[in-house]
């Protein structure tokens, strides 16, 4: 069994499967997932599990060098996934990029996750794009 806090097989698989600059897409319970890429669904009701839960789930497997969030999101959920992701670069100590484009765009770039995370959030744009890094 293993050691680390993740115990979701389906993201433990995901997550050891990723190479450099690979990207994995963290979405709210509305978010339209294209056809072939894989889901990963986590909801349970709305709410449950929520996106901040999720990421700090991922953080402590997943090394990441850069996120992208929607432009569209409101100010309070931008800086709670700045806080978020300012915490996880510290806790790994390496830098992660931080940059936002439309929420159309992130639809659009979603095609090439490796898997789309559906969570449990019904907070409008509570969407992320973690690029994968290295460990050294």
């Amino acid at each position: 069994m293993k050691r680390t806090k993740l115990i979701n097989r389906h993201l433990s698989a995901l997550i050891a499967r990723l190479g450099h600059l690979d990207e994995i897409f963290v979405a709210d319970a509305g978010f339209p997932t294209p056809e072939g890429v894989d889901v990963i669904d986590l909801s349970v009701v709305p709410g449950l599990p929520s996106f901040l839960d999720v990421l700090q789930a991922l953080r402590s497997e997943l090394i990441i060098e850069s996120a992208i969030l929607a432009e569209e999101a409101n100010a309070s959920l931008v800086d709670s996934m700045k806080w978020a992701l300012d915490d996880w670069a510290t806790e790994v100590n390496k830098p992660i990029a931080l940059s936002q484009t439309s929420h159309e765009e992130m639809k659009s770039r979603s095609k090439q996750s490796k898997a789309i995370i559906r969570t449990g959030e019904t907070t409008p744009f509570a969407n992320i794009i973690l690029v994968s890094g290295v460990v050294f």
